[in-house]
């Protein structure tokens, strides 16, 4: 019984109102007539689509092709100059092991001339010998002779199809390459949207959704995600002595890519489409045997490659950072986010500049929490090794202030060059003496920003086994380097033991969680965001979703993505399980709003967290941001042991929905907008109002960053939408420990706030009623890839932390 029970959960979700035909064989693209483009006919709208996405992410004509050019130009650099190296230098010259016969005369020891270059370089003859002689030489030019004979080809089709792309923004979107860059992706998309009305892209649907171009898009990334939000993906790897480790490196992802989703021997018959025999349960067993079969003959041919791929490996690395190591030895100790962070962090239907916008923002608050560990140990060896090493820098470099000639001692400036290198290194291992750091805090803002933590790291963000899970996702640059020079190694073994014994589970994963939609093809169950099929009760989905363990996403994947997705995309018209989800997280957050601090004393310390937080060229929704993760409500909240006894760890949520209220309170409707995008339920109508607030956002905006005003609506709007995604995470989040404290027998009643303000006026903001709808600010600006605006820590709060901790 229970076999049958566990064989049921590998039955295929039924799709629901699936009326689209099993191909896209008759996809158009309609072009009027008179016009001559040669749009029409074009059957793949995933390509299309995503070649339109990265002409405009990637700036254009112009730059584009230059890329391409310059990648070809560098391959052939690389190749021409290892080759050089290795067989029309001479190196006994060039290091003065053996003297220069400039006169044809005998010469001492003594009275050899000086070396110059052309010296030490062979004649070509002589190198054309060597090379010829040597028969491995002559075999990988011929490799890579061949492979760069095929990427030429391959850019040459990439640069006519980037003019096709061209004209299709210059005469279909009426976009001048010169205005470009003055355009935001929802702007781009929102053209394209008006087109499918006007002129048909799509015969199948006669309207296309912000939705399905996402699904166009980001077809295999979905499953991607997917597969490591439900840990399918063989990546978590135990080395002895050391434990777990998180391993994923490009050419990994490559080979996952290649064997599942684009290679000859894939899952997909096409880009759009699973191939039939996928979606049947009966021969589960007889396919999962025949992708073993792929995987192994995939992982032989890496194993086969691997020297090839090694030896490019490592030229390439040595011309990227040689010199970038040798200006900036600390660049090796700053940190990036890890190809697995990257999709771990993901949220379903996210674009890439989406993405990266948000970790950059991510990044500062996520680097402070790492270097808030030091080891005691390790600083006391570091400043005893830096303290040696300057001094014997010092010596060497006093010396050649005396006399010059002390550079011509061999291996001098090595020295120079080596103990420099150690004195960078260990002062990464000396901690700041004056700065105080609250790892609780720390986290909490990290959190804002990439929206997704285990629930073990609450109450834990002091402890080394949170540092080191977290290293996972935020890993050292040189962590990042070591893994893609190993990765030729240690990936076709993957490929062939961890990969394969998972075979069966990837075939009953596509068959379980495609389904197939109207105009689109097949997509990722996941992908649509449905509570009711994907939703987890833990996350504010109770009572909503039908999902068993198995298709439930972990970590709140599903929900935490609709948000995003519907805050982004605020024109967009969910379903209607998604609107009933909306709505009751709307009440939701109603209700914590009335228990909840006041809402002017939280933005009334917008300017003075700005000055704490050393923040003063900050955005308004940045301030407004860190004026909420400084406050003592949430801080409190999150701190452990004792304090847990005095404030609740609801109350941390009701400030969020404070601000939360005010925040769509303050948005007044555009007269563009066909209704109102408005994150909290309005009363009923004739109320005309929703909640009382003391000030509304745009006035503490106002007040706090007078520049605000001077911005652009939709860099503003840009803004509000990433702050307000950030307050919904923490609200989540805390609701979500909410429930498994309460589950637990942990839970305490709320502590009401509202009487520290209760002598303040109240006013009253007037909105328009809202329909269903979590928040209102399109994202009409994109995010930029870089580092914003840094929030530190609260130091009394911090101090208080530390102490208690």
């Amino acid at each position: 019984m229970a076999g049958f029970e566990t064989y049921q959960e590998y039955q295929r979700i039924h799709d629901y109102d699936e009326d689209s035909p099993p191909g896209e064989e008759d996809l158009l693209i309609h072009v009027p007539e008179g016009r001559g483009d040669p749009w029409h006919h074009i059957k793949n709208l995933d390509n299309f689509f995503t070649r339109i996405y990265h002409f405009h992410q990637k700036n254009g004509f112009a730059c584009m092709v230059l890329s391409e050019f310059f990648e070809l130009v560098q391959f052939l650099f690389v190749v021409t100059f290892t080759t050089f190296l290795f067989n029309c230098v001479e190196y006994d010259v060039l290091f003065a092991n053996r003297a220069v016969n400039h006169t044809g005369q005998s010469l001492g020891p003594l009275d050899r001339s000086k070396v110059t270059l052309p010296d030490a370089i062979l004649p070509s003859e002589q190198c054309t010998e060597r090379i010829q002689g040597n028969s491995w030489i002559i075999f990988l030019l011929i490799m890579a002779a061949i492979f760069w004979v095929y990427r030429l080809v391959k850019v040459i089709c990439n640069v006519l199809s980037y003019w096709e792309i061209r004209q299709f923004y210059i005469k279909a979107l009426k976009i001048q390459m010169d205005e470009l860059c003055n355009f935001t992706w929802q702007e781009v998309q929102n053209r394209l949207i008006l087109l499918q009305r006007e002129h048909p892209m799509c015969v199948q649907k006669r309207e296309l959704s912000e939705l399905d171009i996402y699904h166009r898009i980001l077809r295999f990334k979905n499953y991607t995600v997917a597969m490591i939000n439900k840990s399918l993906l063989p990546v978590r790897l135990r080395v002895p002595f050391i434990g777990d480790v998180i391993f994923l490196t490009q050419g990994l992802k490559y080979n996952f890519e290649l064997i599942l989703f684009w290679g000859p021997l894939s899952l997909f018959q096409n880009k759009w489409s699973l191939h039939p025999k996928y979606k049947r349960a009966a021969n589960r067993h007889d396919l999962a045997k025949q992708l073993s079969r792929v995987i192994l003959l995939t992982g032989l041919v890496n194993l086969l490659l691997c020297p090839f791929v090694l030896v490019w490996q490592v030229l390439y690395a040595f011309f990227s950072y040689a010199e970038v190591i040798k200006r900036e030895p600390g660049s090796l100790g700053a940190h990036r986010w890890s190809l697995f962070g990257r999709l771990y962090l993901r949220h379903f239907n996210e674009l890439d500049h989406e993405l990266q916008g948000r970790l950059g923002r991510g990044y500062k608050p996520a680097a402070k929490y790492m270097n808030a560990f030091v080891s005691p140990l390790l600083a006391v060896l570091a400043k005893n090794v830096a303290f040696f090493s300057g001094s014997v820098l010092a010596v060497l470099i006093a010396l050649t202030v005396y006399d010059e000639d002390v550079l011509t001692v061999q291996h001098i400036l090595t020295a120079i060059t080596v103990l420099g290198v150690v004195i960078t290194v260990t002062r990464s291992f000396i901690p700041d003496e004056h700065m105080v750091w609250c790892p609780e805090q720390l986290l909490q803002c990290v959190l804002a920003h990439i929206h997704y933590m285990p629930d073990h790291w609450q109450g834990s963000a002091n402890k080394s086994e949170t540092r080191d899970e977290m290293a996972q996702l935020f890993q050292y640059k040189a962590v990042f380097i070591l893994e893609e020079l190993l990765s030729p190694i240690i990936t076709p073994f993957i490929l062939i033991f961890p990969l394969r014994s998972k075979s069966l589970e990837i075939i009953d994963f596509f068959r379980n969680f495609t389904v197939d939609v109207a105009g689109v093809g097949d997509i990722c169950s996941f992908a649509q965001m449905d509570i009711r099929r994907h939703g987890n009760p833990q996350w504010m989905s109770e009572g909503q979703t039908e999902a068993s363990v198995y298709q439930q996403a972990e970590n709140g994947k599903t929900e935490l993505s609709l948000m995003h997705f519907t805050i982004k995309n605020p024109q967009w018209q969910p379903p209607q399980d998604s609107s009933i989800f909306i709505s009751h997280l709307k009440e939701k957050v109603h209700q914590d709003a009335q228990t909840g601090p006041s809402t002017q004393l939280l933005l009334s310390e917008a300017p003075l967290c700005s000055s704490l937080l050393s923040n003063e060229s900050g955005t308004g929704p940045d301030n407004l941001l860190a004026s909420v993760l400084a406050h003592p409500v949430l801080t409190a909240s999150g701190l452990p042991g004792r304090n847990r006894r005095f404030i609740s760890p609801s109350s941390a949520a009701s400030a969020a929905a404070s601000v939360l209220a005010s925040l769509s309170s303050s948005q007044q409707p555009h007269a563009s907008r066909s209704r109102s995008h408005t994150l909290l339920p309005s009363r009923q109508q004739h109320d005309g109002h929703m909640y009382s607030s003391e000030h509304t956002v745009a006035d503490s905006m106002s007040a706090s960053d007078p520049r605000m005003l001077s911005q652009s609506r939709s860099a503003l709007a840009s803004e509000f939408a990433s702050a307000e995604m950030s307050l919904h995470a923490i609200y989540m989040h805390e609701v979500h420990q909410q429930k498994t404290h309460h589950a637990s027998g942990q839970f305490q009643a709320p502590v009401p706030m509202r009487d520290m303000s209760a002598s303040a006026p109240q006013t009253v903001t007037l909105v328009p009623h809202t329909s269903g709808r979590l928040g209102g600010w399109a994202e009409e600006e994109e995010e930029e890839q870089g580092d914003e605006e840094e929030i530190n820590s609260n130091p009394e709060l911090q101090h208080t932390s530390r102490g208690s901790s």
